[in-house]
């Protein structure tokens, strides 16, 4: 704002002793002060107010003059209050230095100038960055040289005084501004991505202010280009073009704008200007999500001819293919983990593979690592329930197996435990399988069925969040392929020859309803509404499951052994 604007204020009680020909100047802030030498704590541009208790005599004036003005400060507005009047020897050191000066009527306070300068700056400034903000949008859009979600973090800590970072739904720093003041802890990332899916799940308006010790923070929603409001649980989704989506479809992928400062009282306007950067960076999000189409589609190849019971060989050309696009560089042909992971809602009526996609990919990153590149070498396929992941390693030297490399169940979740947790209360759950490492692609069938037995393994425990490895499966899975034919074809039949005989003569899909039951460990409501049945008909089935066979499905031990047939048949 202009000094001009200050003095045709009446509400500011502001008359000029000097300075009528540098009434143009800009005011950049303001600052108020009795030091003798307050020049270290200005930075240009500054109206300054004292209230004159530096001045000691007349002497004082010229040295407090000369340093505002080698601090290019914009202006000085002294008070009337201590002295009754501002005193000559001050308006001559001004006027001798074209300093502007006022004099304050002593029935204002110095906070309410403050308070005005700083609502038209803060105005003015994000007139200004808007403007930036939207140039920028316009690169991003046509191609990459708008820099990325980076450029205008620092934007709007130049510009406004926000420091703000790009978090994912994890609490991993996808981007921050490129100062020297430190970025949130883990834990407090953790901690704001955490309340960012509680308050999301639950529908509250955003942002979300959240405090953190002495420090609050503002959080902003960031969501895809066109991607229209979320609908939370429970509540009556729009009808029509645009309708609102379930939360749940995106709550686990979307990233969040986590701005160091409380928005509660915050200008319409400056909310609005935070909205658009959100769509800015959205911009980038999309584009990302975008890059990974090629290694979804590798992972998901290679996961059909694993499924399919493919030649190794045509298995291990399409690994040929992918470890160049995974890990650029690294010559000799990698080792493989498999990882799955799986999302369920208590009302089982999603197919959340896609959902547990996205979010294996974000999980699969290195928490410490920042922006896109280590997400470029994650490969994640998915069914309609669950997601499959091909975990590159680089081959280990012959000294070494490789059993201790690669991916870990626990350190998998360490990072996102907390925040996952929060996004999950109420109805939800994650849970992941890691299978052990394999050196070549006739192994990668062994460790899609390992990695998928660890998860099962994971479902039985208590818990949100649950994971488990290939080191805790129980070792009657190790042994399987080593039962001898004549035993496994014998032990299967007496299992599954009935069942199969009644679902020939009947049509009634006995097998794939015990198969059903099994995956969903047992659970009658998830059962049912995978196979889109009523609990009485799956009750049904299930009761002649038993009938014919003779077990039980209520006992572990039967269970067991219908699972062990139906993996060895």
């Amino acid at each position: 704002m202009r000094l001009r604007a200050l003095l045709d204020t009446d509400a500011l009680g502001l008359e000029l002793l000097g300075g009528e020909d540098e009434l143009d100047r800009t005011v950049r802030g303001v600052m108020t002060t009795d030091l003798r030498d307050p020049s270290r704590y200005l930075s240009g541009g500054e109206l300054v107010l004292t209230g004159l208790a530096w001045r000691r005599d007349a002497a004082d004036s010229e040295p407090f003059v000369r340093l505002l003005v080698q601090a290019q400060v914009a202006a000085l507005a002294a008070g009337e209050a201590e002295l009754g009047n501002v005193p000559e020897d001050l308006v001559a050191a001004c006027a001798r230095h074209r300093l502007p000066l006022f004099a304050v009527h002593e029935s204002v306070a110095f906070a309410t100038i403050t308070e005005h300068v700083v609502r038209q700056v803060s105005g003015e400034r994000a007139g200004d960055l808007a403007a930036v903000v939207d140039r920028h949008r316009r690169m991003m859009t046509s191609g990459p040289a708008g820099g990325g979600p980076d450029v205008v973090l620092d934007l709007l800590g130049s510009d406004l005084d926000l420091r703000a970072w790009v978090l994912s739904p994890t609490g991993r720093q996808v981007a921050g501004p490129k100062d020297a003041e430190p970025a949130p802890t883990a834990g407090v990332r953790a901690k704001l991505a955490a309340e960012h899916l509680a308050a999301t799940r639950t529908g509250r308006r955003a942002p979300h202010r959240v405090p953190v010790g002495s420090t609050t923070y503002s959080l902003f929603p960031v969501r895809g280009r066109g991607q229209p409001p979320a609908t939370p649980p429970g509540a009556r989704a729009p009808q029509g073009a645009g309708a609102g989506r379930d939360v749940r479809e995106t709550v686990l992928s979307d990233w969040l704008l986590v701005v160091e400062a409380d928005a509660g009282d915050w200008a319409e306007e400056r909310l609005d200007l935070l909205y658009g950067v959100t769509q800015l960076i959205a911009v980038e999000r999309d584009r990302r999500d975008a890059a990974r189409t090629v290694r979804r589609r590798l992972a998901q190849e290679v996961l059909e001819l694993v499924q399919t019971g493919a030649a190794p060989a045509e298995i291990a050309a399409r690994l040929r293919v992918a470890a160049p696009v995974l890990l650029p560089g690294l010559g000799a042909a990698p080792h493989w983990q498999v990882v799955v992971a799986r999302v369920e809602w208590e009302d089982g009526d999603e197919q959340t593979g896609r959902v547990a996609q996205t979010l294996l990919e974000e999980m699969l990153v290195d928490p410490h690592a920042t922006g896109p590149e280590q997400s470029d070498r994650i490969a994640v396929a998915h069914t309609g329930e669950e997601a499959v992941a091909l975990v590159p390693l680089p081959a280990v030297s012959s000294e070494h197996d490789g059993s201790e490399a690669g991916v870990l169940a626990e350190t998998l979740l360490e990072s996102v435990r907390e925040p996952l947790s929060a996004g999950l209360d109420g109805d939800g759950r994650v849970t992941l399988g890691v299978s052990a490492a394999v050196h070549s692609a006739e192994g990668l069938r062994g460790a899609l069925e390992e990695a998928r037995h660890a998860r099962r393994v994971a479902a039985a425990r208590p818990g949100r969040v649950c994971a488990a490895g290939h080191q805790e499966l129980a070792s009657h899975v190790l042994l399987l392929p080593f039962v001898p034919d004549d035993v496994r074809r014998a032990f299967t039949a007496r299992l599954l020859d009935p069942l199969r005989d009644y679902d020939r003569r009947h049509r009634a899909e006995l097998i794939p309803t015990l198969e059903a039951f099994l995956d969903s460990d047992g659970s009658w409501t998830r059962c049912a509404n995978r196979l889109h049945l009523h609990v009485n008909t799956l009750r049904y089935r299930v009761g002649r499951i038993e009938q014919l066979t003779g077990r039980d499905l209520s006992r572990l031990e039967d269970k067991l052994d219908f699972f062990l047939a139906l993996r060895m048949s």
